[in-house]
C-alpha cells in the first residue's frame, strides 16, 4: 500500500507541475490556456500562479517519500483540485485548454480518492 501511496502523490505533483513552464512568459501561458496574457498585470498574476503550482507540485512529489507530510499534502491537492473543478463547473463556458485542465484535475482527484484510501488503510493497519 505504501508504494500505491506514494505513486498517487507523485501522480498529482506531475500534473500540478505541468503549468510552471507559464513562468516563462505570456505566450506559454496562451499556450498552457489558450488566451491572451498581454496585459502586464494579469502576466503577472497567472506567471505567480505557475509559481505557486510549481511549489504545490514538488512538494506533493517531496511527501510522496516523507509519510510524515502525507496527510498534509493529501488535504492540499484536494483543496487545489476540487476549488478549480468547482470553479470551472459553477462557472462554466471554457475553452478546450481549459477543458483539458479540468481533465487532468478529474484524474487528479480519483489519484487522489486512491492515493487517500491507500493511506488510510496502511494507517488503520499500523
Amino acid at each position: 500500500m505504501r508504494h500505491v501511496v506514494s505513486t498517487m502523490l507523485v501522480f498529482v505533483g506531475i500534473i500540478h507541475l505541468l503549468p510552471l513552464p507559464g513562468v516563462l512568459g505570456s505566450e506559454r501561458l496562451a499556450a498552457l490556456y489558450g488566451l491572451s496574457f498581454t496585459e502586464p498585470n494579469l502576466a503577472i498574476l497567472m506567471r505567480h500562479r505557475a509559481v505557486l503550482f510549481g511549489l504545490l507540485g514538488l512538494f506533493l512529489v517531496f511527501a510522496a517519500f516523507q509519510p510524515s507530510l502525507q496527510t498534509t499534502a493529501f488535504t492540499a491537492g484536494f483543496v487545489s483540485v476540487i476549488s478549480f473543478l468547482w470553479l470551472a463547473w459553477s462557472v462554466g463556458g471554457y475553452n478546450p485548454q481549459l477543458a483539458r485542465v479540468f481533465i487532468a484535475d478529474i484524474a487528479a482527484l480519483v489519484f487522489l480518492l486512491v492515493g487517500v484510501a491507500a493511506h488510510v488503510s496502511e494507517r488503520l493497519r499500523g
